[in-house]
Order: C-alpha cells, then sequence, then structure tokens
C-alpha cells in the first residue's frame, strides 16, 4: 500500500470545505462560478482549494471559453476507495504479517 499518498489524500480531504467541493462535483461537472457561488469565501481561496484537490488529482479541470470547469476524477477517486477499503478489510496484504505472535508476546 502506499501510505504516503493515502495520507496526504487524507490531508487534502480534512477540510470541510473542500469535502462540500467533492459532494457538488459528485453530481457532475461544475465551472469555478457555479463552485463559488455555494461557498461564502473569494475567489482566491476558491483556487487554492482547487489546486489542493487537482494536486492530488481528486478533481480534473478544463477551459470552455472563458469559464474554468472542473470535475472528479473517477479514476483516481475510485482507486483511492479501493485503496481505503483495502485497507480496512483486506487482511491478505497486512502489515500484520510481520508481526509474528511469539515476537508481539516475548517478554
Amino acid at each position: 500500500m502506499d501510505y504516503e499518498r493515502l495520507s496526504a489524500v487524507f490531508k487534502v480531504l480534512s477540510d470541510r470545505n473542500r469535502l462540500e467541493i467533492i459532494d457538488l462535483l459528485s453530481c457532475g461537472p461544475l465551472c469555478a462560478c457555479d463552485i463559488l457561488k455555494h461557498f461564502n469565501v473569494t475567489q482566491p481561496t476558491l483556487s487554492h482549494h482547487m489546486k489542493q484537490l487537482k494536486d492530488m488529482d481528486i478533481v480534473t479541470s478544463w477551459k470552455e471559453g472563458t469559464r474554468v470547469m472542473y470535475a472528479l476524477n473517477r479514476e483516481t477517486t475510485n482507486r483511492t476507495m479501493q485503496f481505503i477499503e483495502q485497507l480496512f478489510t483486506d487482511n491478505t496484504h497486512c502489515v500484520c504479517d510481520q508481526i509474528t505472535k511469539e515476537s508481539c508476546c516475548e517478554s
């Protein structure tokens, strides 16, 4: 598992506003102006949040005329969700295998 990457994703997702942005984008692509209407923040603050999400490849962006459009990167979000699910449920690649009962229970 790539714990470093997952840790960075969790750090980006630990912000309430970024979670709301993801929730908004889960319905489909939106322009920055529509996202901005949802929040009581300045455009530079929104840009900062979007940059954080883009840097982790959670969100993609493109221009349509004068508008900047944003969408969830489904490939990255699906891979991240699988990684999280594996972390909590898959014991076939668990770091626990590195610890034996003997070494754990030795006094």
